[in-house]
């Protein structure tokens, strides 16, 4: 399977084109010096994958996605997703960012594992009414600046860059609310086109919530479906939203030297720091850090707490004992941790999938996973010989400054796709998961076989090439910025097939003929007959007393 040949980029070697993109899971190896950390008060991310990070679902970043934007090619979208499995009817409160954290999407155009552009939103909040209400809103939103809106979030936005010079791109920008349902919000499409906004100097952005876009059979969990494959095919995130930051920017303010010619390649993560968390040494620790910690160098007293590049690195790979500390590192520390590094080259997943399916493990050391996820992929930085998404391909970039670290990284001068493949290059798509990471990527599938050593030997494993049985969102994704779906409105716990737009018609929630909700209309009622009895009580022991 001959991938399509590019000008810009070679085709990949025999030995790794097909399969590269399944290397997403390994790039373990980014757990580099954690194994001297343990935090304080939070730290974790990715859908609850860290022992901390169930206490603090706003400072937990589910997903990150990097790719060329399919309708505007000479721009690059970022989105970050943050609080996993929110439940639409989650209110009074529904779903709002910290106040007390940095939000940031992180470029590396260089390879040294720093930042050399950050990305960071900081969010307020306001009440119009708080001493005579506990609505999110009194009554139909059509506008953000409905006065019917009771809460709402605003941020800023700014644009930092490796000398610590910074600039403000949006100040008191409006964030789009939780959508808190139907008959509240009957057209949200409209607030959130309200709430994207455009960019000096090019470009735009959004902070609000979506549907999740990660789909997958979370029962995988469960020793692999309970070593029946025929028990998979659910979507575990189906319904569920979260919270989105997206941005979109043209490629020359990510590429190194605002050259995307010459330096195509940029690195992604994402964090979030959080202020009066800490993080701390802990001596006992097996292994180096100490200094792995990521401070605020600023004086303010926010720590990052929070960490994400490739997908589900923290989930299947880091063994538990440096879950936690290593969402407190930069991608710098990443090569210097022994007993993470370890679990790349010979991974837990196979060895489970050989105990329970009894499909035989890929030889070790896997070198090759280090290559493709410390290092990027390129012919000269290790046993796969091809050229894809390394630093080390631009042509400004030094190379004994290069370090290994773990990042989602993106070719910016692949094209997008014309047809795009869910499998990303395992699927001859070499716009896809691991060349950055579309929404559409089925990321699961492809890491999948990569683990099973689809990259090694240029074939499918045919006993998994069923993978989760999830091919796609529960949604469709929209053609436009900023691509993720509109939020869900119906209760998780309803049949989805029953309410595919999310909710009921009139939006008062429950279970509903046609677009009549009986539940919600039963408990409008219901209200009516308890307030009306409770006035005659009144008045019956008015009279008494007179």
């Amino acid at each position: 399977m001959q991938p399509p040949r590019s000008p810009r980029l070679p085709a990949l070697a025999r030995r790794a084109e097909r399969p590269l993109a399944g290397m997403g899971v390994l790039a373990l190896a980014a757990a580099g010096a954690l194994a001297g950390l343990t935090p304080g008060v939070s730290s974790a991310s990715s859908h609850r994958e860290a022992p901390l990070i169930a206490g603090d679902p706003r400072a937990d970043n589910t997903d990150v996605y990097a790719f060329v934007s399919p309708d505007k090619p000479d721009t690059v979208t970022l989105i970050a997703n943050w609080i996993p499995f929110e439940e639409p009817n989650g209110g009074p409160n529904f779903y709002a960012f910290a106040e007390d954290a940095r939000y940031n999407i992180k470029i590396d155009a260089d390879g040294d594992g720093r930042a050399d552009t950050t990305y960071t939103w900081t969010f307020s909040n306001h009440y119009r009414d708080d001493a005579n209400q506990f609505l999110y809103n009194t009554g139909v939103v059509n506008n953000l600046d409905d006065p019917t809106l009771n809460f709402r979030q605003t941020y800023t936005l700014t644009e930092t860059h490796a000398d610590g010079s910074s600039k403000t791109l949006l100040q008191d920008a409006v964030a789009a609310p939780s959508n808190t349902g139907q008959a509240s919000m009957p057209n949200y499409a409209a607030l959130r086109q309200q709430a994207t906004r455009e960019l000096p100097g090019g470009g735009q952005t959004l902070a609000g919530q979506a549907d999740d876009p990660f789909f997958l059979d979370l029962r995988v969990f469960d020793l692999l479906y309970g070593g029946n494959l025929k028990e998979s095919g659910h979507d575990t995130l189906s319904g569920y939203n979260v919270n989105t930051i997206a941005i979109q920017v043209p490629k020359k303010d990510l590429a190194l030297k605002g050259d995307p010619t010459r330096n195509p390649v940029i690195g992604v993560w994402s964090t979030t720091d959080r202020k009066g968390a800490a993080v701390v040494a802990d001596k006992g620790g097996e292994g180096k850090g100490g200094e792995g910690a990521t401070a605020d160098k600023g004086g303010e007293g926010f720590r990052q707490v929070s960490r994400l590049g490739n997908p589900l690195i923290n989930e299947v790979v880091v063994p538990i004992k440096y879950k936690d500390a290593f969402n407190a590192l930069s991608p710098e520390k990443d090569a210097t941790v022994t007993p993470v590094v370890d679990k790349v080259k010979d991974p837990i997943v196979p060895k489970l999938i050989q105990s329970v399916y009894g499909i035989p493990a890929p030889a070790t050391p896997r070198n090759d996973l280090v290559e493709i996820f410390l290092t990027g992929i390129c012919k000269a930085c290790g046993p796969i010989q091809a050229d894809l998404n390394s630093q080390q391909l631009n042509a400004d970039v030094s190379k004994d400054k290069f370090l290994p670290g773990e990042e989602l990284r993106l070719n910016m001068s692949v094209p997008p796709s014309a047809s795009p493949n869910r499998l990303g290059v395992l699927g001859q798509d070499l716009a896809g998961f691991p060349n950055g990471r579309r929404l559409a990527d089925d990321v699961v599938d492809i890491e999948l076989q990569a683990l099973e050593g689809a990259a090694l030997t240029g074939a499918i494993v045919p006993a998994l090439a069923a993978g989760d049985g999830v091919n796609a969102n529960d949604h469709a994704f929209g053609k436009t910025f900023p691509y993720v779906a509109l939020p869900n409105t119906a209760a998780v716990n309803q049949a989805v097939s029953d309410n595919p737009a999310g909710g009921v018609a009139a939006g008062l929630g429950g279970l509903s003929l046609g677009s009549f909700p009986v539940v919600g209309a039963t408990a409008l009622g219901g209200g009516v007959l308890l307030t009306g009895a409770a006035v005659l009580v009144l008045r019956r022991r008015h009279g008494a007393q007179q």
